[in-house]
Parts: structure tokens; C-alpha cells; sequence
């Protein structure tokens, strides 16, 4: 296992020709391979700069293409003085050394020096990388560690609050989006060494509560709650619903107009649905029984729902679960600071006069005594603190809700809580347009992904003798449509919109999910018909570490193994940046890479020796296990034919 500690890679790099690696702290060189060059090359590059090794390491930038290097160096974020940039980088290449053993010799390009991994070295490092690690190569089980030095030993922790729908509402586009966007950003964290709280804080109190229970009390059907609990609830809601909106139409216009709104929403649904939520917050046992009964048929539904998309979460929380006494806290708290108001009956917080105008006024406890969700969710964060001690909590929701989030961090430094407000980051997202027009009277996620699978079904039956080969169609058709789902949310930077286009994410042309399945099957095929196992590769790999030396094509080799390289440093920009566009679009790259390779780098029928058949496989299995490790991470499942 030549890569897997610091004194057997010290090892195999004097093999190479060049010294074992001391870089700067920053350098993973256990876990990301590129490392090992940025280190090397900060050295050349300190030693023709004359400046410190940290300076020259930090001004080491990734290539975005291949074309244009596997590393780059900027010249002017060198800070030399002297000569201008352009001539700087001309004498650095024409001073780099010669026949080093993992760079080929540069060409300077204006102000940026472009520098190539030699095939010799990427043979020897990259394939070891991989094989030795499997599913966790791109992983930094480091990057989670705290700081011991500090007082903080041990794995650094992370609450993740994510798809949070509401119950006996429609499961919307939003909590689609949540859904997926955080249980990439779960299972980032993980791979990254942290430890990881992901929690489902569900819209389960409050007064829209009170209105579902009083259209229960119209309309509900035991028979139908026990036949379709969720359709039935939401079907309920939704019919209360309608008979509420004239008096919300009314009490809206009277407020528009600078009307007291108090006389109208003390009568009707409003008085119904205000006076029901009031026995719950009171602990009346009937209003509980019924809430906690929607509640765990509710949860019941989500998880069998939730296991299709390979989630499972570590505790089901919601607004009810928050406890009065903390609430009370805040409140005190809040007036103790002087930044609690009582305004026609409600209590607020007006943050035109603490210094952020831009967030106006907020009602913090209602009219009718009953909390807000700020209130709820501020009581919310000092529970979670006590309970979990976390590092760092993500709320996972749409920009829709920028502003409540940058009140609900303000509120905790108005309570003096500045060190826990730090502490609290919201990962937001846009808008997915036409769902609804283009599935139709769809209300729950379960039948989103019936939808999906079903169009991905008809697509794959379009193709009679591949279909035939599939050991279980529905099965896979099911698979494949989530990560058709999945893949087309994330294509784009999370703050985008995107149009919801079922015939265009269940193609298999174009950057699809259907097409990275449709990559990860055909490799899993080839190896499949060489007849070799893992096993075989690996030691392969371990035995012959110049097999890859002879090809006759190495282009092709080469550019497979420079990609495999960059996976660890693509994981990490993932984890500072939280998006899923970033792993996305390198597995597309990755994926396009290979398209080119399949009829150079050919494992069967070549008659050209087991010895080449087992290099190729070697590098294939490599993409395949890079494949894999980015489509999980991304919360995808990948099939295998």
C-alpha cells in the first residue's frame, strides 16, 4: 500500500527519481495526489522567485482545462518586484529544471506559466491512489478534525437541516431542491471527516395546524386517511383551505388599506384555526392526540419515501418539539436587551433601530399570545447548541427566504449571542419553474419520482434489445429517473432557476443523468467481458507500475489519469463552495473523456497479451471507482448495467 502513509510515499517518490514531500499544512498529500506536485513545483518555483515556499505553494492555481496544464502559475500573484510579469514567466521557464521527473519542461503563456504532469509520474501515482482507497479516494477524513491545540480535539460537528416539508401541505419544489441539495452537502461533510447531524425539521406546528385540524373535524375520512394518509390530509387541507381564503382575502384588503385587521380574524376560520392551535400550545390532550397522530403517519410516509433517495435521516425534529421554557428564555432575554416591543397587541423586534434596516419589523409572539416561527426558531438553535455542541449548523432552504434567515441570526446577536450567529450558515437555492404545469396535480415527492421513473421506463423500452438485456426494468427505470431528477437540479450553480423538463432529464443524450449511468454501466460491461476481477487490477497495479508506459496511444491514458488526479482537489472546492454543479460538471468531464477512450484503449480482442489487458482494465476501473465515488457522493446510486 505504497501511498497510504507518508513514509511509504517517501518511498515510492525516491522510486520516482525525486525527494519525499515536505509541504506546508495546507498539503494533503495522504489524500489529494496533485498535492504532491503543488509541493514540488512550490519549491522549483521559490528557488527561480526567490521568495518564501508558502508565497509560491499559495500561488499555485488548478487548470480549468486540460488543454492549458494541470497546474498554472499566475505570475503576478508571485508579488515580485523588478521585471514586468510577462518577462518574469519567460525566465522562469526558460530556467525551469530539466527533465524533472514530474513535470515536462514549460512554455511560458504571457503572464501565466502553464505546467504538464509527466505521464512517467502520473502511471506510478494515480492508479495507486485510487485502487488503494476505493470509495473513499477524494476523501480528507482529516478536514474534519478540530483543533487539539485549542481545546478542541476530536471530529468537528455539523447539523445539516434539510427538506423540512410541512405536514398534510404539498411537497413542493423547494423541498425538493432541499432535499437533494442537502443530502449532497451530508454527505460532503462526511467524507470530509466531520461528523454529521442530518436532521428533518418538519412544518409540523402553528396555526396552519389549527386549520388542518379544524377541516378534519369537516371533512376527514378515517377510511381514506388509513387507504392514502398523506393525499388524504393534504386533499383536507386543501379543501379548508379554500373555504378560508375569502376571510384571508378580506383581512388582507383591510390591511392593505391601514384597517385594524383585529375584528376579522376574531371571527370565522380565523377564530377556529386560532383558538384550535391556542389548545395545543396550552397542552390540551385531544389537540395533541390528533396532532402527534398526523404527525407519526406523516413521518411514517416521508421515511418509506425518503429511502428511495438512499436518505435517512438522524432525527425528525419540527417546531413542536421545541420547548416552552427556552422560548420563555428568549423572550426574557429579549427584553432584558431592551429590543422587544409590544406593538397593537403583538411583540416585535423593529431592526430599523439596531443597525439593519433593510430587515424591518418582525412579529416575534402574534396578537393571540400564540409564537412565530422566528420565535420558535430562535428557541430552536439554543436547544440544538445544548444538545449536539455543534461547530457549525446549515439550513439548507430556498432564497425565498434570505431575509427571515439574516433575522433570525440578527435576533441571536441582539441577544448577545454573536458567537453562535457566526456559527449558523444559510445554503440557499432558486426556483424550479413549471413543475407543477408539467406533472400535473402532483402534491407529494413519492409522486414526483413515480412520474420520473415512469418517463425514464418509456424511454429505456424505445430501445428493444438493451431493454432486453436489463435483468429488472422497473427496478433500474426507477434508479436511473431519481438520478435524472437529481442530476438536473444540480447541473446548474444552486442559486439558479431551471426549468422542470422531464423529456430533456431523461434523455440520454447530453449532460443527463440517464448518460453518467448509462458511462458507469458500459465500463462495469467492459470489465464484465474481460473476465478479470478487482482484485486481479489491483495487484496488477501494485506488481506492474509502469505498465501503462507501453501503450501505444498514451494521449488518451494520460489525459483519463491527469482527470483521476484532480477528483480529491474537486471535493475539496465542493466543500468550500457547497456546490453540486462543481463535482457535477468534473464527472461530465471525466465522462466525455472516456466517450474519446473506448476505441483507442480497447481491454478484449486487441490479441495483444494479458499483461496489456490488465493495464487497461486497471485504468478503466480506476474511472469507473472515481465515477462512483462522485455520483454517491452526490447522492446518486449508480446501476450496473
Amino acid at each position: 500500500m505504497s501511498t497510504l502513509t507518508l513514509d511509504r510515499l517517501g518511498a515510492l517518490l525516491q522510486g520516482l527519481g525525486t525527494n519525499p514531500v515536505q509541504g506546508p499544512p495546507d498539503a494533503c498529500v495522504l489524500s489529494r495526489p496533485v498535492d504532491i506536485y503543488r509541493v514540488h513545483l512550490a519549491d522549483i518555483l521559490a528557488k527561480l522567485a526567490g521568495c518564501e515556499p508558502a508565497l509560491a505553494y499559495d500561488a499555485i492555481q488548478t487548470s480549468t482545462t486540460l488543454a492549458n496544464g494541470d497546474l498554472t502559475i499566475p505570475v503576478p500573484r508571485l508579488r515580485l518586484k523588478g521585471k514586468k510579469p510577462a518577462d518574469q514567466c519567460a525566465d522562469f521557464a526558460a530556467n525551469f529544471p530539466v527533465d524533472h521527473r514530474l513535470f515536462r519542461m514549460p512554455s511560458a503563456s504571457g503572464i501565466h506559466l502553464p505546467i504538464f504532469f509527466t505521464p512517467h509520474s502520473l502511471g506510478r501515482l494515480v492508479l495507486p491512489y485510487v485502487f488503494q482507497r476505493q470509495s473513499s479516494y477524494g476523501n480528507n477524513p482529516d478536514a474534519g478534525l478540530g483543533d487539539a491545540s485549542a481545546g478542541h480535539p476530536g471530529r468537528k460537528r455539523v447539523i445539516v437541516e434539510f427538506s423540512s416539508p410541512n405536514i398534510a401541505k404539498e411537497f413542493h419544489a423547494g423541498h425538493l431542491r432541499s432535499t437533494i441539495i442537502g443530502a449532497f452537502i451530508s454527505n460532503l461533510y462526511e467524507s470530509m471527516g466531520w461528523d454529521v447531524i442530518k436532521l428533518n425539521y418538519l412544518g409540523d406546528w402553528g396555526k396552519q395546524f389549527g386549520l388542518l385540524a379544524v377541516g378534519w373535524q369537516r371533512f376527514g375520512s378515517e377510511e381514506e386517511l388509513a387507504r392514502e394518509p398523506l393525499k388524504h390530509l393534504l386533499d383536507v387541507y386543501a379543501r379548508i383551505n379554500a373555504l378560508f381564503k375569502p376571510e384571508q382575502d378580506e383581512s388582507k384588503k383591510a390591511r392593505d388599506e391601514g384597517r385594524d385587521t383585529s375584528e376579522i380574524e376574531s371571527r370565522g376560520l380565523f377564530a377556529e384555526r386560532n383558538s384550535y392551535f391556542r389548545r395545543m400550545e396550552d397542552g390540551d390532550a385531544e389537540a395533541v392526540a390528533l396532532w402527534r397522530r398526523f404527525r407519526d403517519i406523516s413521518i411514517e410516509r416521508y421515511i418509506s419515501t425518503y429511502t428511495r433517495l438512499n436518505i435517512t435521516f438522524d432525527e425528525y425534529s419540527g417546531e413542536s418539539q421545541v420547548q416552552s421554557s427556552t422560548v420563555e428564555t428568549v423572550e426574557r432575554i429579549l427584553k432584558e436587551r431592551g429590543v422587544y416591543e409590544e406593538h397593537n397587541g403583538s411583540w416585535v423586534i423593529d431592526f430599523k433601530k439596531h443597525n439593519a434596516k433593510a430587515l424591518d419589523v418582525a412579529v416575534v409572539r402574534g396578537r393571540t399570545g400564540t409564537t412565530t416561527y422566528l420565535l420558535r426558531d430562535v428557541a430552536a438553535v439554543l436547544e440544538r447548541e445544548k444538545k449536539y455542541a455543534f461547530d457549525k449548523m446549515i439550513y439548507v432552504v430556498s432564497s425565498e427566504q434570505d431575509v427571515y434567515f439574516q433575522r433570525l441570526f440578527k435576533v441571536l446577536e441582539l441577544m448577545g449571542r454573536a458567537d453562535l450567529a457566526v456559527r449558523l450558515q444559510h445554503v440557499s437555492f432558486g426556483k424550479v419553474i413549471g413543475m407543477s404545469s408539467r406533472l400535473g396535480n402532483v402534491k407529494l415527492l413519492g409522486d414526483i419520482l413515480d412520474q420520473t421513473g415512469e418517463a425514464m421506463h418509456e424511454v429505456m423500452r424505445r430501445n428493444a434489445t438493451k431493454y432486453a438485456q436489463v435483468p429488472d426494468p422497473e427496478a433500474v427505470s426507477d434508479v436511473v429517473g431519481i438520478s435524472a431528477v437529481m442530476v438536473h437540479d444540480m447541473a446548474g450553480k444552486r442559486v439558479n432557476n431551471y426549468p422542470f423538463d422531464i423529456a430533456r432529464m431523461t434523455s440520454f443524450e447530453g449532460d443527463t443523468g440517464p448518460y453518467l449511468q448509462y458511462c458507469h454501466a458500459r465500463l462495469n460491461s467492459i470489465l464484465r467481458k474481460a473476465g478479470l476481477t478487482r482484485d486481479d487490477m489491483a495487484k496488477h497495479v501494485e506488481d506492474h507500475p509502469t505498465a501503462l508506459d507501453t501503450e501505444t496511444d498514451k494521449r488518451h491514458c494520460v489525459d483519463l489519469l491527469r482527470l483521476m488526479a484532480q477528483y480529491p482537489d474537486v471535493t475539496a472546492t465542493a466543500l468550500r463552495n457547497l456546490e453540486p454543479s462543481t463535482i457535477l460538471t468534473y464527472l461530465f468531464r471525466l465522462a466525455h473523456q472516456l466517450s474519446s477512450s473506448y476505441d483507442v484503449i480497447q481491454v478484449t480482442g486487441t490479441n495483444e497479451g494479458r499483461d496489456v489487458m490488465l493495464a487497461r482494465a486497471a485504468l478503466y476501473e480506476g474511472v469507473r471507482q472515481v465515477l462512483e465515488n462522485g455520483m454517491k457522493l452526490l447522492g446518486i446510486t449508480p446501476v450496473e448495467r
